[in-house]
């Protein structure tokens, strides 16, 4: 059978813009070609570049070209090689598209410009989901621009659920999850690998149960870890009961959110219900097109709300966004806004004095 999942890239929801600071006389500072004219490189998660490259080429100006630069697939990775390029200064690195959980950390470190005045109500006015618009604001000030946004759901095999008497119509908690799979050949998938995204699964089970990695988080370092709690324990005890359970997949100590899709239509057993993000779907889909799935199997394929961590208390999956669903992807953009332009979170450029943070 044919590889079912197409990337092993991410997912996620959410992710902003962010850029440096120059203005139109510094724009020279960025690279460019004999001509004169300036280059700006916008460095990008692998996911969407469709969609960037063309906004990339429509924000391109007479002054200067965006070009795209690809990040590695992980966040993690991300972080680390935009981390190390801001802080030697480097200064072929213009805007970035972020996940946000990073802004904060970038801000605070002098490295992102602010959007000030009708900029900043423009990057979150109206027809910004006040939940993104808050995942890009640090110390009230907007640093980077909501790109797009997104959620984890569960997504299933129809038949699965149906030979475990699950009805889709009512929430479902972690516990049913697990037992439907293993009491009827199927598996769960998740990400477990030690990475961001494990991180977001025991987010999403702590925050089911009413309760917090992390409290006080205005704090700073002086923030309190408040994870030994009744909420962390019921986290705990369903990590246990899926790594106990036969519905645990053989390599859930390293899955990200390509791996886990490979058991959705295994070549036996049931399928899966997997926790993953909603690129899922356009993933298997052009596996129908490929040949790789039928479009019966496709057919089969069934999604709803993240499993409740404790019966009768609402889910509530980590996003990009805010706690309750979406997650935008923040950019900070470098340079003259153009009216109809989603551009990229801009970077502060420290090794040039004329240029404002």
């Amino acid at each position: 059978m044919a590889s079912l999942h197409k990337s092993s890239g991410r997912r996620r929801a959410g992710i902003a813009l962010a850029s440096l600071a120059l203005s139109s006389s510094m724009l020279a500072a960025c690279g460019g070609d004999d001509s004169g004219k300036a280059t700006l490189n916008w460095y990008i998660n692998p996911d969407g570049q469709d969609t960037i490259n063309g906004l990339a080429a429509d924000c391109s100006t007479a002054d200067y070209d965006i070009e795209v630069q690809l990040l590695p697939s992980s966040a993690t990775d991300q972080r680390t090689q935009l981390a190390r390029r801001l802080a030697a200064e480097d200064s072929s690195t213009d805007l970035m598209s972020l996940d946000p959980v990073f802004i904060p950390e970038f801000a605070n470190a002098g490295w992102l410009s602010e959007f000030d005045g009708e900029q900043a109500s423009k990057v979150v006015d109206d027809d910004v989901l006040q939940g993104a618009a808050d995942t890009v604001t640090w110390e009230d000030k907007v640093m980077a621009a909501p790109q797009w946004a997104n959620t984890q759901v569960l997504w299933y095999r129809k038949s699965l659920a149906q030979a475990a008497g699950l009805n889709p119509d009512e929430p479902w908690t972690w516990d049913q999850v697990i037992d439907a799979a293993a009491d009827n050949d199927g598996t769960v998938g998740i990400q477990a690998n030690r990475y961001e995204g494990y991180v977001v699964w025991i987010n999403a089970l702590i925050l089911g149960a009413g309760g917090d990695i992390i409290t006080d988080t205005e704090a700073g370092r002086d923030a309190k870890v408040a994870i030994d709690s009744e909420a962390g324990l019921d986290a705990a005890r369903i990590i246990e009961k899926l790594v106990s359970s036969g519905a645990a997949q053989a390599d859930l100590s390293v899955s990200n959110e390509g791996t886990s899709l490979g058991q959705m239509y295994p070549e036996d057993g049931a399928g899966e219900f997997l926790t993953n993000w909603t690129f899922v779907y356009k993933n298997y889909e052009g596996l129908v097109d490929s040949g790789g799935l039928t479009q019966e199997q496709f057919d089969d394929l069934g999604w709803k709300r993240f499993p409740e961590t404790v019966a009768g208390e609402e889910s509530r999956p980590r996003s990009a966004v805010s706690p309750s669903g979406s997650a935008p992807t923040p950019s900070t953009w470098t340079g003259p806004r153009r009216p109809r332009c989603a551009c990229p979170a801009r970077t502060r450029r420290a090794s040039s004095p004329s240029t404002t943070a």
